[in-house]
């Protein structure tokens, strides 16, 4: 298995400015990919926002498995974490967020309202990876372009406060990855949805592996997409990189044919598909 680590200095500073400004917050919005809602999570996170109120959103659910998400929302919520799936784009994602967070804060803006204090908007901190669609959903959230948006990691490098609505205030944090994976399945995965910068890995190991998952849960579409024949499906993962790399018109130009591979799996172009899946948590 490829090693891959990646963690610039800004992403150190901003877990240091996130336990800073915790006191500021109610709850804090954890961003996931839904396609990996395990290997997106990072366990300095957890570590960092300690015991304020946590509510688990997973992005980009327009390109994940639709069935996979709805068991990821049911094992999270059965393991006592609160979990919604959004596509970032939607015009209701606001209030499908300001809905879920109030009613995580019943009780605390019970209290604040019987002290008098009416219309307080709920503050939420905004942390995840890097690349895992925060900027689009604030993006139209807020209604504005105030978040940069990048189809690659590391756009957004300070914090800052958006006005989503009356009922709904957000601090923006750049993505953070943590220091090492322990386990470079994670890294991998991570590789393969795009949250580490390609310079990094060898896209031909992240390649594999992705081929090697594709073929084994949606192997119609390896062959729709790529022209193959049963008995080519049948091949060893790198004989059957060559093939599909010929059968693209890109010869023997395997590692042009890799990035090409990797760029339609984040793309949707081989469907909606979830790397992390439910039976392969201990406790699911």
């Amino acid at each position: 298995m490829v090693n891959i680590q990646w963690y610039p200095g800004h992403m150190a500073k901003a877990i240091h400015q996130i336990q800073d400004n915790l006191h500021l917050v109610d709850i804090v919005f954890e961003l996931v990919d839904a396609r990996i809602p395990v290997a997106s999570r990072n366990p300095e996170i957890e570590k960092t926002v300690q015991q304020k109120p946590h509510l688990l959103i997973m992005t980009k659910k327009d390109l994940a498995d639709p069935q996979a998400t709805a068991d990821w929302v049911k094992y999270y919520e059965d393991q006592g974490q609160l979990a919604i799936a959004v596509d970032s784009r939607s015009r209701t994602i606001g209030k499908q967020m300001t809905q879920a967070a109030s009613d995580m804060l019943a009780d605390k803006l019970a209290k604040i309202a019987a002290r008098g204090i009416t219309n307080r908007p709920i503050r939420a901190v905004c942390v995840g990876i890097p690349n895992v669609g925060k900027s689009t959903l604030l993006n139209h959230i807020v209604n504005k372009k105030i978040a940069k948006v990048g189809d690659r990691p590391g756009v957004t490098k300070g914090q800052q406060w958006l006005k989503a609505s009356n009922k709904l205030e957000l601090l923006d944090t750049p993505g953070i990855l943590w220091p090492k994976f322990e386990d470079q399945v994670v890294g991998t995965k991570l590789a393969v949805t795009g949250a580490i910068k390609e310079n990094i890995y060898p896209n031909d190991d992240v390649a594999l592996f992705a081929l090697d998952f594709f073929k084994q849960h949606y192997a119609a579409r390896l062959v729709d997409r790529y022209h193959l024949t049963a008995e080519q499906l049948t091949l060893p993962n790198p004989e059957l990189l060559i093939a599909m790399t010929k059968n693209a018109g890109m010869r023997d130009d395997w590692e042009r044919f890799c990035v090409a591979f990797l760029l339609d799996i984040r793309k949707g172009r081989l469907g909606r598909f979830t790397l992390d899946l439910t039976g392969d948590q201990p406790d699911a």
